[in-house]
């Protein structure tokens, strides 16, 4: 199914579900299940040396997360992302991670304000190996390691249902990357690789370094993504962004407390196509009454 010799690890964590969405997850980010690919459960069943139940679970997971597509007596089906769906995803991912670094500066450097700074430790971890995976070209293990350190790093923020829309859109980022990557011949130094850079940056609360460092990856990944699948790079939506001197504005501190974006200012960030199960899927409970919709505003 994978090709000659690639076996597969046997399954060892407590969820097989779990750890088989996991495995499904790596192999669909790292191309090696390409779009348009199509199993049933009693293939990954035997693949993997589990029961139909957990495979089937893990599928039925993997297709409410919208990175599955169900095929009626077919079974399951890798979807494929294009260039437009890749757009909306790097929108939707750029914008989001702008603002959870702009939070940055309005905690003092004490570490209040809701970080988890006990993370540090870990996110430098999964930095080194990201970034020697990325300079060794090894993009079967730099996917992991890159979707782990980015995981990682959006716990800081302290907010699960970010970090878990955050991962989200990486793991389908990395699908439509992946089968254009295969195609170079030697992906060292290919890969972004200043993983490191940015994690002094957050150490240090440097806010406009982090900007810089955010912003240098956005545009290295959206510029060579581009150039690989023979895409106008101008056709970004948040180009001006990326390329705006955030740094100058954010050396200078927060801005004042009294500011407040009006509504048509907000940044709206794109919604998803299918909502991930999980923190997305519980309900939400007003908590106070419920405004009357047919009243004039």
């Amino acid at each position: 199914m994978y090709g000659t010799g690639a076996a597969r690890p046997p399954i060892q964590r407590n969820s097989l579900r779990e750890q088989i969405a996991d495995a499904l997850r790596e192999e669909m980010m790292a191309g090696r299940l390409a779009a348009g690919r199509n199993f049933t459960v009693k293939e990954i069943a035997e693949l993997y040396g589990v029961s139909a139940t957990p495979a089937r679970e893990a599928m039925v997971d993997l297709a409410a997360q919208g990175l599955l597509r169900t095929e009626h007596h077919r079974g399951f089906t890798v979807p494929a992302f294009t260039w437009r769906d890749f757009l909306e995803i790097f929108e939707a991912r750029t914008l989001l991670t702008d603002s959870a670094l702009r939070r940055l500066t309005a905690h003092p450097a004490s570490g209040s304000g809701g970080y988890d700074w006990s993370r540090m430790p870990s996110l430098r971890r999964r930095a080194d190996a990201a970034a020697r995976a990325s300079r060794q070209g090894q993009l079967d293990v730099l996917v992991g390691c890159d979707l782990r350190f980015w995981q990682e790093a959006a716990a800081l923020l302290g907010n699960a249902r970010i970090a878990d829309y955050l991962g989200w859109l990486r793991v389908q980022s990395w699908m439509f990357a992946a089968p254009y990557l295969r195609q170079v011949a030697d992906l060292g130094g290919t890969c972004w690789d200043r993983h490191g850079d940015l994690v002094d940056r957050i150490e240090a609360r440097d806010l406009a370094g982090a900007h810089r460092v955010v912003n240098d990856y956005n545009l290295f990944t959206v510029e060579l993504l581009a150039r690989l699948a023979g895409e106008d790079v101008e056709s970004v939506p948040v180009l001006a962004l990326l390329r705006a001197p955030l740094a100058a504005a954010a050396a200078d501190g927060p801005p004042p407390a009294a500011r407040t974006a009006a509504p048509d200012e907000a940044t709206r960030v794109p919604l998803p196509r299918a909502v991930p199960p999980g923190r997305f899927g519980r309900p939400v409970r007003p908590t106070g009454p419920v405004p009357d919709r047919t009243s004039p505003s």
